[in-house]
């Protein structure tokens, strides 16, 4: 069996010289919840940007779930859901598109794509904003919606980089509870 994640000798530099990665080994086995805890600056988002393809890495190695980063990159990426730290979406955009266009993203037919980002309402409470824009959600709505956006393709591995940022205890309690059900279920 494959790990969901594989990081071997990792290293990113940027070109100013700063060596943001120096290194890293990490070996996520399937079903693992498992966080990566560090200082402001320690690497962690660096990291998860070469994981998700938004980064490129200086030396080493990334698979997942076998598929090797740099080898058969269309596989990696399409395991993978990835909700940023730092909000990334049209204001403009009605909610439903959103996940719709994402899905298309990954190959999801239109017609399953709209079943998917209304299951994925649904599951993140924001089933009644499915017409509202983007701009009109509030912020733990935003950070939920980056979540939705991130399950829409049905990715075998949720990466969420600070997911409970910004949002209230209540919000942050049911994102955690979601995440744990989410990972019974498999992911």
């Amino acid at each position: 069996m494959n790990s969901a994640l594989s990081i071997r000798g990792l290293v990113k530099v940027w070109r100013n010289g700063q060596r943001a990665l120096d290194g890293v080994d990490l070996t996520i086995e399937q079903g693992d919840f498992y966080a990566l805890l560090g200082p402001n600056g320690a690497g962690k988002s660096t990291a998860i940007g070469v994981v998700s393809s938004l980064v490129a890495k200086s030396a080493g190695e990334v698979s997942v779930f076998g598929h090797d980063l740099e080898r058969d990159p269309r596989a990696a990426r399409r395991a993978i859901g990835l909700v940023p730290q730092e909000f990334n979406m049209n204001l403009w955009e009605p909610v439903m598109d959103v996940l719709v266009n994402q899905a298309g993203f990954y190959g999801v037919p239109r017609r399953d794509a709209r079943n998917r980002a209304v299951a994925c309402l649904e599951m993140l409470g924001l089933a009644d904003r499915q017409k509202s824009l983007v701009r009109e959600l509030s912020g733990g709505m935003r950070r939920r919606l980056m979540i939705a956006r991130a399950l829409v393709h049905s990715p075998r591995l949720l990466i969420l980089d600070e997911p409970t940022a910004g949002v209230d205890i209540e919000i942050r309690r049911a994102t955690w509870a979601l995440l744990r059900s989410l990972n019974e279920q498999g992911t």
